[in-house]
Formats: C-alpha cells, sequence, structure tokens
C-alpha cells in the first residue's frame, strides 16, 4: 500500500497538478493539506475519476486538508481532540482497510510565525493535543501513519542555510523539542531510516521566492511518522523531488511510504 503526504497549496488552482501526479505515482492512499477550501467546494469530480474516495476537513481560503484512497475509508474524524474551541481544519484521520487495516492521520500543524506571540503559542499548543492524541494512538496497538506538514525543521541538516532559519518558529528550539517528544513516545520517522550518512538534506519544501528552487535553498518539513506496528511493515518510502520543477507545482513536494499492507 502506498501511503503519501502532499501540502498541495491550493487544490483548486493547481488540480491539474495534483491529478498529474496522482495518474503518475499511482499512490493508494494520499493526505493532502492547505487544500484552501470549503467541503463543498473541493474538485471531487477529476479526482473521484481516478479512482478515489474523498473524505474533507476544508475552511474557506485556507488551512484544510483530505484524505484521498483506492481503498475503503472507515472511522473518519476531523479534527485535533483537546480544544473544542478551535475552528482550524487542520487535522483528519481515517482507518484505511487493505490486506489489513491502518489508521492514517493527516495534519497541517501551525506555522507559528511570528513569534513570540500568539500564533506561536497556537502552534505549541497544537502540538501538545497532537502529542496527547499520538499517545492514545500508539496505545491502540495497530499500525499508525502520522503525515503531513508539521512546520517544524527537526535538525540543522533538515535545511540548507540552517543559520536563515534561527529565528524562524519553524526552527526554534521549542518547535523542535516539541517535535522531540512526540518521536520519544516510540514513533519512527521514516524518511531517517534511510540515513546512512547523517548528510544534508533531503528537502521537501522550497519557498517561491529569491530562486530557492534554482539554489536548492529548501527545508525538510514534511514529515511521516510511523507506529512500530507500521513501521515493521515498511518497504520503501521516497520524495518526489521532480514535481517541484513542473508547471505550476506546490512549493512542497510529496513524501510516500509504500507499505506491505
Amino acid at each position: 500500500m502506498k501511503i503519501a503526504t502532499f501540502n498541495i497549496n491550493g487544490v483548486r488552482a493547481r488540480i491539474e497538478t495534483l491529478t498529474g501526479w496522482l495518474s503518475e505515482a499511482e499512490p493508494d492512499v494520499v493526505v493532502l493539506q492547505e487544500i484552501k477550501c470549503q467541503d463543498e467546494g473541493f474538485p471531487r469530480e477529476p479526482i473521484a475519476d481516478l479512482g478515489y474516495n474523498i473524505e474533507t476537513h476544508g475552511q474557506k481560503g485556507f488551512n484544510g486538508v483530505a484524505i484521498l484512497s483506492k481503498l475503503p475509508l472507515e472511522d473518519v474524524t476531523r479534527g485535533l481532540p483537546g480544544d473544542d474551541t478551535d475552528e482550524q481544519a487542520r487535522y483528519i484521520e481515517a482507518t484505511v482497510v487493505g490486506h489489513r487495516a491502518l489508521r492514517v492521520a493527516g495534519l497541517y500543524l501551525p506555522n507559528g510565525n511570528p513569534q513570540p506571540g500568539p500564533k506561536f503559542d497556537y502552534k505549541l499548543a497544537w502540538m501538545q493535543r497532537l502529542h496527547d492524541h499520538a499517545r492514545q494512538l500508539l496505545a491502540t496497538e495497530m499500525p499508525v501513519l502520522m503525515m503531513g506538514d508539521y512546520n517544524v525543521i527537526p535538525e540543522a541538516r533538515d535545511a540548507a542555510r540552517p543559520e536563515k532559519w534561527l529565528d524562524d518558529a519553524l526552527f526554534r528550539p521549542e518547535s523542535r523539542a516539541a517535535f522531540r517528544r512526540i518521536l520519544h513516545q516510540g514513533w519512527i520517522e521514516a524518511v531517517r531510516l534511510r540515513d546512512a550518512d547523517g548528510s544534508r538534506g533531503p528537502f521537501t519544501f522550497w519557498d517561491y521566492q529569491a530562486g530557492a528552487w534554482q539554489r536548492d535553498d529548501g527545508i525538510r518539513i514534511d514529515h511521516v511518522l510511523l507506529s512500530p506496528q507500521a513501521a515493521d511493515l515498511l518497504i520503501d518510502l521516497g520524495i518526489d523531488r521532480d514535481e517541484r520543477a513542473k508547471d505550476k507545482p506546490s512549493d512542497h513536494v510529496p513524501v510516500w511510504v509504500d507499505l506491505d499492507a
């Protein structure tokens, strides 16, 4: 089962970008971030025509997440538990049924800038809620994937120029520490399973400004976290870097894993 995460940066503006990648990469399941539309405005038909079931958690103009699946989806939940007053559409979760059942969570973690300030406070509070919910997901002892745009640069090697990000909420010590606390529950970061030499990168995001893509001035903020039971099923993983070079790209590229499921 090939499962991917992709911050599409506006699904209606980039529907051809998305369907082109879906046709070429043929993932079984995709979690999308920044769909930037309400549920009723999601362009379902061209995606459904490719064989996908679609579940969305949208919001007008910004945020918004979705799950696309060629396999049945069960027990779909929307919104991260822990704050009934939070109206931002940043989290969706479902059980995907293949040869075995997997729980897949798609998330769009807050950016947190400018910091310090209320947006950074919201980011850290959201990460604490994610920490608490992640612990509950691990307790189910089923294969679980928490995938998406975490808006966290975990280490200096995850940025081409880490010094550029020192005062950014994505690289603040508080954000990185909150990410590590989640990992230390027992989650495995998929991309780092293939990290043989500890070299710089790979990256998943390049800003549209100042020729960042052309200079490979990127960062890695799109992550796939696997429960131990999901990590045991891992066959392969990858980052579809070439998507960034195509016409009308997102500023993010897909990250995917292939599981024996």
